[in-house]
């Protein structure tokens, strides 16, 4: 493991980091976490990206798929997945540390198809879960890419190539085939995709599961069959998720109230959005509305 690396998204994460040891940084894409202990359970939702463990260990639940990385492993997201993810191992001396780097599926389609010449082996595009040990490659273009936080001025030059030569190892590494199953343009993937954006963008929203499955190009059973295999959930308990989580950010890092937090993503009923809160997060909403802010950028909405 590359100690410069290490040591470097350690101090500026113990500098910038939120309540949940999440720190932004002004490269696109690239967020780092620092914990000295073992965290609570951590409700979120995924964008595909691939998070790089440096040291210490992180559980991560999606439904049917469940992960354990260590140090020196990388977990690889390929869709947007309501995770239950949790720092398992950490300590004052010797922390949790990731960098995690969102990926762009639309660059990762694009060098998919360039590789398509030899067809990919059958897999299981469904797992979208995926643990691998860090090669060098992969750890080198992170540590490139770490070091234009220092370097702005060379960041909109520098970070396109980093970002397409990070996608290319990806789609060339262990699970490269799996990766590239997912992306052909007929795939469930792809489609489901498409359900998955209109609903990230309209969460507040009443959406009717038919126009769901009419963004994905699926009847209305085949859809759902898709979805769940997909995400784990129901296309109304991914909604009720995304509602969910937005409001805690709200209340977390914005200061909203609870009620202005419910009616906000989407809730009509106080008592049901404090209900089933509570379901998700293990203590009702008046707990975090009572969290103390932090200067520290909020993550990003749901």
């Amino acid at each position: 493991m590359n100690q410069e690396l290490l040591d470097a998204v350690a101090t500026y994460a113990r500098a910038h980091a939120n309540l949940d040891g999440l720190a932004l940084t002004p490269v696109p894409g690239v967020r780092l976490m620092c914990l000295d202990r073992p965290g609570d359970k951590l409700e979120s939702t995924y964008r595909p990206l691939v998070c790089l463990v440096l040291q210490g260990e992180k559980h991560l639940l999606a439904g049917r798929q469940e992960r354990l990385c260590g140090e020196g492993q990388a977990i690889i997201v390929s869709a947007d997945l309501p995770v239950t993810g949790q720092v398992v191992t950490a300590s004052s001396s010797h922390p949790y540390i990731a960098l995690a780097i969102e990926l762009d599926m639309a660059l990762l389609s694009e060098l998919a198809d360039q590789l398509r010449g030899s067809a990919p082996a059958a897999s299981s595009p469904e797992a979208t879960l995926l643990v691998q040990d860090v090669d060098e490659a992969i750890l080198d273009c992170a540590w490139r890419l770490m070091r234009l936080i220092g370097r702005p001025e060379a960041a909109p030059i520098l970070h396109p190539g980093l970002m397409r030569e990070l996608h290319f190892w990806l789609l060339n590494g262990i699970h490269g085939q799996q990766l590239r199953a997912g992306l052909a343009p007929d795939a469930h993937p792809v489609r489901l995709n498409r359900a998955v954006a209109l609903l990230r963008q309209s969460y507040h929203l009443k959406l009717r599961v038919e126009e769901l499955a009419r963004a994905a190009s699926m009847s209305l059973s085949a859809f759902h069959k898709h979805f769940k295999d997909y995400t784990s959930l129901t296309p109304v308990q991914y909604q009720k998720r995304l509602r969910l989580i937005e409001a805690r950010r709200r209340m977390v890092y914005e200061g909203a109230s609870a009620n202005k937090a419910a009616f906000d993503v989407g809730y009509e009923s106080s008592s049901q959005f404090t209900r089933e809160y509570a379901r998700l997060f293990g203590a009702p909403p008046k707990r975090d509305a009572r969290r103390p802010a932090t200067a520290a950028p909020a993550p990003a909405a749901a």
